[in-house]
C-alpha cells in the first residue's frame, strides 16, 4: 500500500503521545508538570530563579530546564538555595533523579559541587561544549554548603509565567555574549494511507544553522517493519539539513534504541537505571 506524507494533525500528535506513553516502561503514575521558582530581593525584584518540570512519559525524573542568578548577586549562595529547593520538590513528587544541561561557559563546576555528574558531552557547531548532568537523589552524598552564604536572607518561592519569562530573558542575555540564539523551526509530519488513515508520525525540529532534534517517531504496530519509521526519519533529517543543521540529536531507551542504531545513530551518552531497571541514551547522527 502507498502512503502519502502530510502535516501532523493536533489529534494525531496527541495520539502519538498517548501510544508512546503506553510503550515506555514506568513505575510512578505522575503526569508532566512544569513549575517556576523565584528569589526576590528586599524591594521585590527578581534576582534569580529556575524553570523545571517533572519529566514526560512518567520517568520519575525532574528536568531542570533553566537556572539563572543576577550577575550582581552571584557567589552569595542563591543558586545553591534554588538547587536545594528543586531537589526537595523532586523528592516530594517521587522523582529519583534530576537532570540538566549546561554549556562550557556556564556553570558546570557549580553543578558538580552539588553532586551532579556529566553523562553526555556535545561539541556544538560553534565550537562550544555542552553537557548533560545527572544527580541520583536516592544516593547518599554530602550536601554542598557554599563558602559565601549572604543570599540566605532571601527566600525561594513559587513563580508564575511572567516570572519565567524574566528568568529566561536573564539567562538569554548572559548567553548572547557567547553564542547566537538559533531560530527553531518545527517538522511534524505523518504518513496516511489512501483512505486517509494515520499510519506513522514524526515530531521533530531544527535549530537553523545548528542541529536538529527528533522528539518522537511512532508507527502503528500492525504496520511496523515496512520502513515507514525510517522514511519519516529521513524526511526529518533532510529538513534539518536544508535549514543548515549538520547533526541530528535524539533520546532513546533500551526498548527502542535498536531502531535508531539501524538508521545510523551513534551513542553519545548513557543514563543508567532511568527509569528504574532500564537505561536511556542520548544519540547523534551527522547529516
Amino acid at each position: 500500500m502507498d502512503y502519502r506524507i502530510g502535516d501532523l494533525t493536533k489529534e494525531d500528535a496527541a495520539y502519538i503521545g498517548e501510544k508512546i506513553n503506553e510503550i515506555v516502561p514506568h513505575e510512578v503514575d505522575a503526569d508532566e508538570e512544569e513549575f517556576v521558582l523565584k528569589v526576590e530581593d528586599e524591594s521585590g525584584g527578581i534576582i534569580g530563579g529556575c524553570i523545571a518540570e517533572a519529566y514526560e512519559y512518567r520517568w520519575s525524573r525532574m528536568f531542570l530546564d533553566t537556572l539563572w542568578v543576577d550577575e550582581r548577586r552571584r557567589r552569595q549562595g542563591i543558586g545553591s538555595m534554588i538547587i536545594r529547593e528543586v531537589e526537595r520538590i523532586a523528592k516530594e513528587k517521587g522523582c529519583r533523579v534530576v537532570t540538566l544541561g549546561t554549556a562550557g561557559y556556564m556553570a558546570r563546576p557549580f553543578y558538580e559541587k552539588h553532586g551532579y555528574t556529566v553523562f553526555t558531552t556535545l561539541k556544538k557547531p560553534n565550537g562550544y561544549l555542552s553537557y548533560s548532568l545527572v544527580k541520583y537523589l536516592d544516593r547518599d552524598m554530602p550536601e554542598y554548603v557554599p563558602t559565601h552564604n549572604s543570599g540566605a536572607r532571601f527566600r525561594v518561592s513559587p513563580g508564575n509565567e511572567d516570572d519565567a519569562k524574566l528568568i529566561e530573558n536573564g539567562l538569554d542575555a548572559y548567553s548572547e555574549a557567547y553564542e547566537p540564539e538559533y531560530e527553531r523551526v518545527d517538522f511534524n509530519r505523518e504518513l496516511v494511507d489512501e483512505d486517509g488513515r494515520f499510519a506513522a508520525g514524526v515530531i521533530a525540529d531544527a535549530n537553523k544553522g545548528s542541529y536538529g532534534f527528533i522528539d518522537a517517531v511512532f508507527v502503528e504496530e500492525s504496520l511496523r517493519l515496512r520502513g515507514l519509521g525510517t522514511r519519516l526519519l529521513r524526511e526529518a533529517e533532510a529538513f534539518a539539513k536544508e535549514n543548515g543543521a549538520s547533526m541530528m540529536l535524539t533520546t532513546a531507551g533500551d526498548w527502542n534504541i535498536g531502531f535508531f542504531k539501524k538508521n545510523g545513530y551513534l551513542l553519545r551518552g548513557e543514563l543508567r537505571d532511568v527509569p528504574k531497571g532500564h537505561n536511556c541514551y542520548e544519540l547523534y547522527k551527522m547529516i
